[in-house]
Order: C-alpha cells, then sequence, then structure tokens
C-alpha cells in the first residue's frame, strides 16, 4: 500500500479545522469565565466514564462506552454549575482542579482491576488524530454545528453570563441553569474531541487561539475570524512539520501552536511599545538568557552523564547491536520464534508490533500468522489494519474482503475467515 501526503494528513487536518470551529469560540468563554482548566478536568471525567465502562466488559470504542462517557460529562457539568456562586470565597477555579485530580484517581483505581485497563485507557487519554477516520469526522462535525446553533440562538445568555455575570444576576437570569446547559454542551463537544485529538490538543485548540484573539481585539465576531485563521494556518503547518520530520502528530501541532502565541506575543511587545528600541533590546537579553541557561544545563549534562556518552556514542551503540541477544541464528528458528514473541509482549507501541509481526511470520510462519491475524482483530487504525493485511496476503494470497476504512467489528466476518484458513493450512 503507498500511502502519499494527502492520504495520510488530509483527514487528520480536517479534522483540526472541525476542532478549531467550535474551540475557538468555546475558549472565549472559557478564558472570560476564568475557568481555564474546565477543559481538562471535563476530559478526565469523560476519561472515567469510558473506563468505568471498560471495567463491566464494555469496549471503549463502542456506543455504550461512549455513552457512559457522556453521562459522567454531564454528572461533572452539573458539578460545575453548582460550584459557581454569586460572592465567592474559594475560586471555581479550584473546584474544578479538586474534581480533576478526584476523577484521576478514581481512574486509576479502576484502571488497576482491569486486565489490560492501562493500555486502552492510554488509547482514550492521547488520541490518535492522524488515523482518524472521515466517517468519525463527519459524525463530529454535525454535532459541532448542533452545539453551534444552540450556542447562537442563544448567545445573549451565554455572553453575558461569560462577560458580566454580575449583571446577569442583577437581570434575575437562571444563572446556574444556563451554567449548566453551557457545561453540558462543553461537555458534549469534550466527549467527542478527546477520543480522536488526545487531551493536550483539545486544550491548545481550546485555549491558544482564544488567549491570541483576546490579546488582538474585543469584538466576538473578529474574534472568531482570527481564531480560525490561525487555527487553519497553524495546525496546516504543525501538520507539515509532523510528516517531513517523522514526527508525533498531535504534540507537533501542540508545539506549533505555543510557538505561534509566542511569536504573536513578541510582535505585539513590539508594535505597542512606545519605545520599540529598547522592546528589541529587552528580546535581545532575554534570547541571550535563553541561549546561556542552555548551556549550563547543557554543562550539567556533560558534567553528570558518563564521558562515553559523548565522545563515543556510536561505539555504544555499536557494541551493544553487536550483543547475541540482539542477533537472531538462521540456524535455529524455535529460539528465534521465542525472543520474538517476548518482544511482541514487551513492544509498547502499535508500529514496534508490525514490525515484530512481519519478522516473526518470516521465521515462524505458523505463530506470526496467528498473531498478525489476532493484531488485525484488536485494531480500528486503518493504516496499521493495511499493514496487518499485507502480511497475511502475502501467505493467504487474499484479503478475504477486508475492509480497512471499517471497524474490526464491521470487519468480523474476513477476520473469522481469516481464522478458518488458518486451521485449514497449518492443522
Amino acid at each position: 500500500m503507498n500511502l502519499n501526503i494527502f492520504d495520510i494528513m488530509l483527514p487528520a487536518f480536517a479534522e483540526c479545522l472541525v476542532l478549531v470551529g467550535i474551540h475557538s469560540y468555546l475558549g472565549i468563554h472559557v478564558i472570560k469565565r476564568k475557568v481555564i482548566f474546565v477543559d481538562l478536568s471535563l476530559a478526565q471525567i469523560a476519561a472515567l466514564g469510558t473506563t468505568v465502562a471498560f471495567l463491566f466488559g464494555i469496549a471503549p470504542e463502542s456506543m455504550g462506552a461512549y455513552w457512559f462517557s457522556l453521562g459522567f460529562t454531564f454528572i461533572g457539568a452539573a458539578v460545575f454549575s453548582v460550584s459557581r456562586f454569586r460572592h465567592e470565597k474559594i475560586p471555581q477555579e479550584a473546584i474544578i482542579g479538586l474534581v480533576y485530580a478526584l476523577a484521576a484517581a478514581v481512574a486509576i483505581l479502576v484502571i488497576d482491576r482491569a486486565p489490560q485497563g492501562a493500555e486502552h485507557i492510554k488509547e482514550i487519554l492521547t488520541g490518535s488524530i492522524l488515523w482518524v477516520q472521515w466517517k468519525t469526522i463527519g459524525i463530529a462535525a454535525s454535532i459541532y454545528v448542533l452545539v453551534g446553533i444552540f450556542h447562537f440562538i442563544f448567545r445573549d445568555k451565554f455572553i453575558l453570563i461569560s462577560n458580566n455575570p454580575e449583571k446577569a444576576y442583577q437581570s434575575g437570569m437562571k444563572v446556574r441553569m444556563w451554567d449548566f446547559l453551557f457545561y453540558v454542551t462543553f461537555g458534549i463537544v469534550i466527549a467527542h474531541s478527546v477520543k480522536t485529538a488526545g487531551v493536550l490538543l483539545v486544550f491548545v485548540f481550546l485555549v491558544v487561539p482564544a488567549i491570541a484573539t483576546l490579546l488582538l481585539t474585543d469584538k466576538l465576531w473578529l474574534q472568531l475570524i482570527l481564531g480560525w485563521s490561525m487555527g487553519t494556518i497553524v495546525s496546516f503547518v504543525g501538520l507539515l512539520v509532523s510528516y517531513f520530520g517523522d514526527l508525533p502528530s498531535g504534540p507537533t501541532v501542540v508545539a506549533t501552536y505555543g510557538l505561534a502565541l509566542l511569536l504573536l506575543a513578541l510582535v505585539l511587545y513590539v508594535v505597542r511599545s512606545k519605545n520599540r528600541q529598547i522592546a528589541f533590546r529587552n528580546i535581545a537579553a532575554g534570547v541571550i538568557a535563553l541561549i546561556l541557561t542552555s548551556g549550563v544545563f547543557y554543562g550539567m549534562v556533560k558534567i553528570f552523564r558518563p564521558g562515553d556518552y559523548f565522545n563515543e556514542p556510536s561505539a555504544v551503540i555499536d557494541q551493544q547491536s553487536a550483543s547475541p541477544d540482539n542477533e537472531l541464528n538462521e540456524l535455529d528458528p524455535a529460539n528465534n520464534s521465542s525472543k520474538l514473541l517476548i518482544k511482541l509482549d514487551q513492544a509498547e507501541t502499535a508500529f514496534e508490533k508490525i514490525a515484530i509481526l512481519k519478522e516473526l511470520a518470516r521465521v515462524d510462519q505458523k505463530e506470526g500468522v496467528l498473531r498478525t491475524i489476532q493484531f488485525l482483530e484488536t485494531t480500528d487504525v486503518p493504516f496499521l489494519a493495511e499493514e496487518a493485511i499485507s502480511i497475511l496476503k502475502e501467505y493467504a494470497n487474499t484479503d478475504f474482503n477486508y475492509d480497512s476504512a471499517k471497524s474490526s467489528k464491521e470487519n468480523s466476518e474476513a477476520i473469522q475467515r481469516f481464522y478458518e484458513w488458518w486451521k485449514r493450512k497449518y492443522s
């Protein structure tokens, strides 16, 4: 399978645009309400719901897990709406932070009771925007549009509460009810976004465009246009850098957002400064301080690291790679198979598993093919499924009509045919 940059990056870019559209708007409300970390807190609550579902045997990718996640999010929305007081002694942000910590702690306790729970929950929290499917993008876009329409219809109430909560109280508005509706719609968005993009990327989509546009203008319509424009450009650049630099897409887009915000802040600092010469001088001083600080840390590494780490790194690597434990013996295929099976069980990423499965099928066709079928049964990432299918087709000469655009559940018949073929061939 030959995938070009458009096949890999176009769905991810489309998902970024969908996220930018709704999160740029919600981010403005979040910052004005001074509840910056409500995104992280709701995301953790949503993950807790999925974790609880998994504990009772409901797969994380299933509709049941989604409703568990959404139900827990509604509970979080209720907590945040009732924790807002007109004359508060404790900032609501403190309540939000506490809820996040409690949700994270309970999730860890639940994971401890779920078999292989940590691996599944890790996938939920980190997201996989690079492998998002068009169907998922379409569903998310539809839901976000409905949320956007709801907020547009009641925009006066949401904007008033965000901009001037005291005036909202004085007007007799039911602030807690509208807060609950805000957090419910916000939670619906988060439950969908985190599943594909991960917590970090969703948080950045929410906060960075809002911060940037609030620095530039106070007009909401102009903030939205600038936020959407910034999100589009930064997402495009970040995905390009991740593709050509062979870097993880989500973290790369996050770092690109951070760099863009830093550059914008520096430009505004110079433009709005009364004395631009002093402004440039201060920026230069900051750059020099950064270089000196980096030099200090580099010196600490030189001091505390063994000398051969810097002086002869290639020799150390060559010595490790030459170890008999890292080599396969062509005269001992059974031992090779055992070593590869151990590596397969210890592999931390799906990409490592695919590489090991290819080698395992070569040295032990029966076991390698079986393990590849089992891998195919557990993955819903199209690219990885195609890689697994390419291994199986080499030995079965057919893909049994497996469609990588569909989930493993939808491909259950094709996977069953692979199992039946394996039994006939190797039994």
